[in-house]
């Protein structure tokens, strides 16, 4: 079989105006840049003022906008040709458009529902007055909803990401599969790797991987930083001396540097990464109990039925997440056991945990120290409540905007950073189809054979892209409230 044209049929058609449509857009964009350096002409009214002349440099923005409009409308047209009868006619941007179809329908449903009640939906319903903040949203949930298809359904990959092919070494995109089965997908979207492996495949299963740690690392780090920065920046003190010095203690160590230290395998046989997690995955647990407590400290049978439902399945939870017969923290029978993580993936989901609790701990007690002198917090303390009900129940709700920001950007910084510590080959598998490891694999043929390194380097690239946006937008929302 021939390889896959990139727009297929509808390419001798519609190449041309993309590119018309690209050159008018560049052409625009400078003159728009040269006409905003030249003095504007101004006509005088009839009440005195000056109204700026419309004239060249309007008329080239107007050209910009409708050029970028008309290569929008373009993109979705290539993505829609994945609706095409036949392989062939879609081209490779239109059957990996096909691939997505699930994604594409979760997405629009997402955005339909959202939209319809936005003015219900608090905070993330403000989202989507934000154009911004819609793009990220739309970034940011394309690659959950894609992690969710390939860890639950085994939607969308075409082959095994991990299985080699023969004679698909280095293939470029849109080759044919050698030897295809009639089960089989017959191509290589977007080309073989090093190992002949399809990097369409290793892409899309990469964002399990990375979406199955990044947030709920990021979560648990706020788990540990909330439950020590609340007190931290409340009640002050020697509390507050000794817990900011071991952030301190932490944050002086490069980030890069500690990684390397707790995922080398001389300090994993030692167990240090196992005790790390038995300690920093209490804090959620901790956080509950004193959250439900305060809440219902006024009635005693409430609260310890709340306390039993919710402790009770989390804490068989945790002690299945914490006990590993491989590691020294061993001590739940294995007919107990939930489910076992693999070794490298707890080694660095507890690292970012450990990593980043410090930095969240220091913006929380920041928060807490400039919230604490506002007059509800006064207004608390004089009708008599505890001070773990005013730190949570108060002094949290009110610092909500900064942490969700703060959130959505960590998330952002802990993708790049386990994308790092893939590239040096550090904590998960060497064949582990994470985007880290991926481009580690195909940058020593970068010059000849691209698009292994570049497939997924774009996706992590797209997936910060998303959560940055998404963060400005919820700043921007955030502070009208």
């Amino acid at each position: 079989m021939e390889p896959l044209t990139w727009t297929g049929a509808l390419g001798p058609v519609l190449n041309p105006i993309f590119l018309a449509t690209a050159a008018v857009l560049i052409l625009s964009a400078l003159a728009s840049m040269v006409m905003s350096l030249l003095p504007t002409g101004h006509v005088p009214q009839g009440n005195g003022t000056m109204v700026a002349r419309s004239g060249t440099a309007e008329w080239t923005r107007r050209v910009m906008l409708w050029a970028l409009w008309a290569l929008i409308a373009l993109l979705v047209i290539y993505l829609a040709t994945g609706l095409l009868p036949g392989i062939d006619n879609k081209g490779i941007i239109g059957a990996v458009s096909a691939r997505f179809l699930p994604v594409w329908i979760a997405l629009i449903v997402t955005y339909a529902v959202s939209i319809a009640y936005k003015r219900k939906l608090g905070l993330y319903g403000k989202l989507f007055d934000n154009p911004i903040g819609m793009i990220g949203f739309g970034l940011v949930m394309f690659w959950v909803f894609t992690a969710l298809s390939v860890g639950i359904f085994d939607w969308i990959v075409t082959h095994d990401p991990l299985t080699a092919v023969s004679g698909m070494k280095n293939k470029f995109p849109g080759t044919a599969l050698r030897g295809a089965e009639p089960e089989d997908y017959p191509y290589y979207l977007l080309g073989g790797d090093t190992l002949a492996r399809d990097v369409f495949s290793r892409m899309v299963a990469g964002s399990f991987v990375v979406v199955r740690i990044a947030p709920l690392a990021t979560l648990f780090a706020f788990m540990v930083g909330i439950t020590l920065g609340l007190p931290a920046g409340y009640v002050g003190g020697r509390l507050d001396i000794f817990l900011s010095f071991l952030a301190n203690l932490i944050l002086a160590f490069p980030v890069i540097l500690l990684f390397y230290l707790l995922v080398t395998p001389e300090i994993v046989q030692t167990g240090i990464p196992s005790y790390l997690a038995l300690v920093l995955f209490l804090f959620p647990l901790v956080f509950l109990t004193v959250l439900i407590n305060s809440r219902y400290f006024t009635t005693p049978n409430k609260r310890s039925l709340i306390l039993a439902l919710v402790l009770l399945p989390l804490g068989w939870l945790y002690v299945s997440l914490v006990s590993d017969q491989e590691t020294p923290v061993s001590f739940l029978p294995a007919a107990l056991d939930l489910f076992n993580i693999p070794g490298g993936i707890l080694v660095v989901f507890v690292s970012v945990v450990f990593v980043n609790a410090p930095t969240v701990f220091r913006i929380v007690r920041g928060l807490v120290m400039d919230i604490k002198t506002r007059d509800y917090v006064a207004a608390a303390q004089t009708r008599g409540e505890g001070t773990w009900y005013i730190m949570l129940w108060e002094i949290l709700p009110n610092a909500r905007g900064p942490l969700i920001v703060d959130f959505c950007l960590r998330i952002g910084y802990t993708t790049i950073l386990l994308g790092t510590l893939g590239f040096f080959g550090l904590g998960l598998p060497p064949d582990s189809p994470d985007w880290g490891t991926t481009i580690n694999a195909g940058r020593k043929l970068l010059s000849i054979y691209p698009h292994a390194a570049m497939v997924p380097a774009l996706a992590l690239l797209s997936l910060v892209l998303g959560l940055n946006l998404m963060a400005d937008g919820l700043r921007e929302e955030s502070l009208k409230d």
